[in-house]
């Protein structure tokens, strides 16, 4: 006779608590995970942003509160000289920077994706600019462009005996807006051409060698294949290269000060001086509330060139 089979106990499954049930909510997790970010962009972008627009709109200056006075701040800079001088070398300065250094960046790109010794080594070499911190960099050109001891005047003078008397490249508005220039395209050539060696690496080895059975040469390899491949990541390094350069300020506040006489101020620079040692908050607001439509098209411009998805198969747009 078999024995009676032994009562089996059964733990009863306890509902989980309200408590429980809130956490595991997914929109619960995803505010809860967001709300850090959130609270940090609110505090440190948002509030100065918005803080900035208001005080655009206000005669506030260092130790006086504002009264609202609309647009008045903004019908005196339409006026003033000094501004517009500042948005056209923004412009000029960003967009030549701009050319230059993808110009650059790009051939460098080119040399660093071969093969050759010592390739890593060349690599972590090629960012030290970029990694270097702004004002040292600007430090240090501000004594290559010294009148009494610049190295390159030295070498002219003195090495070569080309020249009788120094170079004055901060002296006059345009050698001075040029040497700026030259120091900020040195600084952000290794942004570029890291990036670009990134989106270099990630073409196929075998579309060259497909084109190169059908007899194209390194120019055709370089427009059908190589620059197509690379539009999308060209689009986002470019947007973000005109943003960091169309703002520079440390570089230019650093070496120059917006002289000689204004004439190499960019609007952050001008903005600055306007609103801190000028002591007028609001219209240096003003100025640097004049800089967002240029940075909304080049936000604009990103967006647009992602959008066009043919690029990142190398395809022409209808």
């Amino acid at each position: 006779m078999s024995a009676a089979a032994e009562p089996r106990w059964v733990h009863a499954r306890r509902e989980p608590s309200a408590l429980a049930r809130f956490f595991d909510n997914k929109a619960v997790l995803i505010v809860a995970c967001l709300f850090p970010a959130v609270g940090l962009l609110t505090v440190f972008l948002t509030y100065p942003l918005g803080l900035g627009v208001w005080l655009a709109f206000t005669d506030t200056t260092i130790g006086r509160r504002g009264i609202w006075v609309g647009l008045e701040n903004f019908e005196y800079l339409a006026s003033d000289p000094i501004f517009w001088g500042s948005v056209f070398y923004s412009v000029f300065y960003t967009a030549v920077a701009t050319i230059l250094k993808f110009g650059l960046g790009l051939w460098l790109a080119l040399l660093l994706n071969n093969h050759m010794p010592f390739k890593s080594l060349i690599r972590a070499i090629v960012l030290l600019p970029w990694i270097t911190p702004t004002v040292l960099t600007a430090i240090a050109f501000w004594w290559i462009y010294d009148p009494q001891f610049s190295i390159i005047s030295w070498i002219f003078v003195e090495a070569l005996g080309w020249r009788t008397e120094n170079f004055n490249f901060l002296g006059s508005e345009w050698p001075a807006r040029w040497s700026l220039i030259a120091a900020n395209v040195w600084r952000g050539i290794p942004f570029v051409a890291i990036s670009l060696l990134a989106g270099l690496q990630t073409i196929s080895p075998s579309l060259y060698e497909a084109a190169m059975l059908d007899g194209a040469t390194p120019w055709q390899r370089f427009r059908f294949i190589t620059f197509p491949m690379l539009l999308p990541i060209l689009a986002i390094v470019m947007t973000f290269s005109i943003i960091f350069t169309f703002t520079d300020f440390q570089l230019v506040y650093a070496i120059t000060r917006g002289g000689p006489v204004n004439s190499t101020h960019l609007m952050a620079t001008l903005a600055f001086q306007r609103g801190i040692p000028g002591g007028q908050l609001g219209e240096g607001a003003a100025i640097a509330v004049a800089m967002i439509p240029f940075l909304v098209a080049a936000t604009l411009f990103s967006y647009f060139a992602l959008a066009r998805r043919k690029w990142q198969q190398g395809e022409g747009n209808d």
